[in-house]
Formats: structure tokens, sequence, C-alpha cells
């Protein structure tokens, strides 16, 4: 038996596709903003500042072990339901709260951890999801692309362990857009008129490999067409590739290249 705290976002139901096919035994605790899993008989709608009634549903299912996929919002501390054990824990939270997402999600784990149930890798049942290095695609960088790319990679050196950015787009030696709250598809957006970009997407600095990995599919694909992209460039085995297959194809179609590095 594994619990699934499931988001928003497309990853979290092809991870539960998957788990399904596998026939393994599942429960879903739905994070997600429109409680998008309502209609699977083995999910349950709770407060994620009710952390007595999901670590009781833990137990009772004999759980121990529990994955996070998908983007899990920010929660509003002043409208949080709590439980004894929420007002617990609630100072952890709080703590974590004002570092941001990945923070509030670490303090989660940490709970978890101390109530003796562990947190496992979110593409623990889709490893075909990650990416090795390489070029996937028939165009490949050229000189200027991959002084880009440098550019790009000693950004993310160089940032504060804690700061949620995981894109960016480069272009010409400078970075021209950085990803904000709002996510990766309205940076792109925000790249019109800037053509010739390169969208280089990592995880954040020392990221906790389980959880919150960025990831790319095909509608990331069509943006950065529409906007005039020239490139994509992920880490080997730090990102989530969706639809793999069809945004090669996309990108061959539309002389984008897909690098992992």
């Amino acid at each position: 038996m594994i619990g699934l705290f499931l988001g928003d976002t497309e990853f979290p139901e092809i991870v539960l596709s998957k788990v399904k096919s596998k026939k393994q035994k599942y429960f879903i605790i739905d994070l997600s903003k429109k409680n998008k899993f309502k209609k699977d008989k083995n999910s349950y709608r709770i407060s994620i500042g009710k952390f007595g009634s999901i670590l009781k549903l833990i137990h009772e299912k004999k759980c121990k072990k529990v994955l996070f996929a998908g983007k899990i919002a920010k929660p509003n501390l002043s409208s949080l339901r709590l439980d004894v054990k929420g007002i617990y824990y609630i100072p952890r939270v709080i703590k974590a709260y004002k570092k941001g997402d990945a923070a509030i999600i670490k303090s989660i784990i940490s709970i978890l951890k101390d109530e003796k149930i562990s947190v496992v890798r979110s593409n623990l049942f889709n490893n075909d999801l990650t990416v090795s290095k390489g070029n996937y695609t028939k165009l490949k960088p050229v000189f200027f692309d991959k002084k880009d790319i440098n550019t790009g990679i000693n950004f993310f050196k160089k940032l504060n362990p804690l700061d949620h950015i995981q894109a960016i787009i480069v272009r010409e030696g400078k970075i021209l857009l950085k990803e904000t709250k709002f996510g990766t598809s309205k940076m792109i957006l925000n790249s019109k008129n800037k053509k010739g970009g390169i969208l280089i997407k990592f995880p954040k600095k020392k990221q906790d490999l389980r959880i919150d990995l960025p990831t790319i599919g095909i509608k990331t694909l069509k943006e950065s067409k529409k906007q005039g992209l020239k490139g994509i460039v992920l880490k080997s085995n730090q990102n989530i590739f969706l639809n793999k297959k069809d945004c090669i194809d996309f990108a061959n179609k539309n002389k984008i290249f897909i690098s992992v590095i």
C-alpha cells in the first residue's frame, strides 16, 4: 500500500495511471485546487492543516510509504483548519511558509518522518519519465547556444538554495527572463518579442529529488515554438519529461533542440 499526495499539473495523473497499471494498492490524499481526483473511490480530500486526520488515514491503511506528485498550492495560513496534531505541528509549517512552497513540503516530509512514514521519489513508478545526458533531437546546440547554456548553468549555480526559480530564458549571453511563482508557462508567454532564446529548466539548488522535479511536456514545446524559442535544456535524471516521443517529434518538425546535460 502506498499513499499518494497528489496536486495539480498532468504529472500526478500519469503517476496514478502507472500505479493502477501495476496493480499497486494505493490511496490518494487530494491536495489539488479543484479536487481533481474526487471520482476515484480511493481518494480523500483532507486539509493540509489536519495532520491528525492525515496520519490517522495513513496508519489505518497500514501504509509506511508515501509519494508526492504535482504542484501543491501554498496554503492560506489564515484560513487553515487545524486539528490537534495540526496545532502541534503548525509552528514548523509557519517557519517554512516564509521560505516558499518547497520548504513547506519539506516541513511536511519532516513531520511524516517523525511519524515513521517515509517519502519515496515522485518518479518511483515512472522511471521512463526522466532522461539521461544527450541530445534528443536532430537539431543540436551550436557554439553560441552552448555559450548561452553555460551562462544559464552559472546562473543556477549561484542561486540561493531557497530560491523558487526552476526555469530561465537565455539569449546572447543574458538572462532574459526568470520563472516566478506563476510558473514556466507564464514566463514563456512573457518572452514575446524576445525570439531566439533558450529555455533552461533545472531543479533548484539542493533540490530534494523526491519532490517537485521540474517538468516539461508537449504544452511546453508548443509554447516555446509560439514564442520563437530555439531550444530546451534539461538536467540529466532530474527532470520529468512528459509525452517524450510527441515532444521530440514536435521539436524535430519545428527545428527546436532538446538537450540534456
